[in-house]
């Protein structure tokens, strides 16, 4: 239970973030990824803070024996830049470009009602089911 309440909370305060920085909304986004054009800056003090929160968050946590509800750590392992790997991060990063949505902004604005995040959760479900289908691992 403690479990199930921790990530409650975790994925409550990860919402709120999203919300409150603006990235559930496509447009700022968009924005935000248009240098070109009409330049929004606002979102690089999102991700400074994100990473330096991470940064000083891993330091602090990775000093403890184990995490609170787990026997272990799970940390990633893997180093090597393969063509998968490469080829699902352009993926990501052109679908992110298009739409001005990634996973956790479109789950967070699913809460809205929004049809644009509505048909977005859709695709992206779609794909991870024709991913699947088709790789089968």
């Amino acid at each position: 239970m403690k479990v199930v309440l921790s990530a409650l909370a975790a994925g409550l305060v990860f919402g709120l973030g999203l919300i409150v920085s603006g990235m559930v909304n496509p447009a700022k986004v968009l924005n935000f990824l248009d240098i070109a054009g009409q330049w929004d800056p606002s979102l690089a003090f999102v991700m400074a803070g994100a990473a330096g929160t991470v940064f000083i968050g891993y330091r602090l946590v990775l000093k403890r024996p184990a995490p609170l509800f787990a026997e272990r750590f799970n940390v990633p392992t893997a180093t090597k830049l393969d063509a998968r790997l490469m080829g699902g991060a352009a993926m990501f990063g052109v679908g992110w470009g298009l739409v001005g949505f990634c996973p956790g902004p479109a789950l967070t604005a699913l809460g809205t009602g929004a049809m644009p995040a509505l048909v977005f959760v859709a695709a992206m479900l779609a794909g991870m089911a024709g991913w699947r289908w088709l790789v089968r691992d």
